[in-house]
């Protein structure tokens, strides 16, 4: 029998990776994100390459009230949910404290803590139900460590780690798992959405390295998700072999 697992984020790099590639492993999907036309196209690809089914939701995460009415619209078939990978989250301009961009900050706290909270606290009381369930938190090398001009984006990756161990411990009466995984690069839209759509820019953070790849961390959360029963994996960090910590580099001429 197949388990379900639902992706935040899947419109995109790390969670369109991760939902491929569990469709090719014996997962039926619940793809979200803001990007209706990407979850219908993801949707159509999976469902002609896979004999995987998948349910798309479509709403904006940072909000509360759209959180809640999507989980609270899922079928009767797509009540249970096995898997939650948390994914959905993005990194908005890169300036010191004294002249960030507030709205850039609402925006990555919002993304990455508070809609993180929302969808967690409604999917996990439907696996409390049940007395078991698996949740990964995609976190980041920036939840690790702290980077010039990175601040308010580190700042909740490290709540990411932060909440992650407070899910453990609240859950684990429960039954059910919970991790986190940690990417270093990874060459997706990551740097262009944080550069607002400058290209030059966001190609220049990968220049003479070779990056991480979508499914470099895809491949991680499958082996996360499928360990057996009685194994859980806390806390993973995958970094490129050309990258020791967040701004360390070893960049080919």
């Amino acid at each position: 029998m197949k388990k379900t697992a639902l992706i935040t984020g899947a419109t995109s790099g790390i969670g369109e990776a991760t939902s491929t590639l569990l469709a090719q492993n014996n997962f039926n999907l619940i793809i979200t994100g803001r990007r209706n036309e990407r979850l219908n196209a993801l949707k159509e690809k999976i469902e002609n390459e896979t004999d995987s089914k998948v349910h798309v939701l479509n709403f904006d995460i940072r909000n509360q009230q759209e959180t809640e009415k999507a989980i609270q619209s899922l079928p009767e078939e797509w009540q249970t949910v096995d898997v939650l990978i948390n994914n959905a989250g993005l990194a908005a301009g890169l300036s010191g404290i004294d002249n960030g961009n507030v709205d850039d900050w609402e925006r990555m706290i919002d993304t990455n803590i508070k809609g993180l909270l929302y969808i967690s606290r409604l999917v996990s009381a439907r696996m409390i139900e049940k007395g078991e369930g698996h949740i990964v938190n995609i976190s980041s090398i920036a939840g690790r460590e702290t980077y010039p001009m990175g601040n308010v984006y580190c700042a909740t990756k490290h709540a990411v780690q932060a909440i992650t161990k407070g899910m453990r411990l609240d859950f684990l009466k429960h039954g059910i798992k919970v991790s986190s995984v940690s990417p270093g690069a990874v060459e997706t839209e990551f740097s262009l959405v944080r550069f607002a759509g400058d290209s030059e820019r966001a190609n220049k953070v990968y220049e003479g390295i070779t990056p991480l790849a979508a499914k470099d961390i895809a491949d991680t959360i499958l082996f996360v998700v499928t360990r057996p029963k009685h194994v859980n994996i806390d806390d993973i960090l995958v970094m490129p072999t050309d990258q020791a910590f967040s701004r360390d580099f070893n960049r080919k001429a």
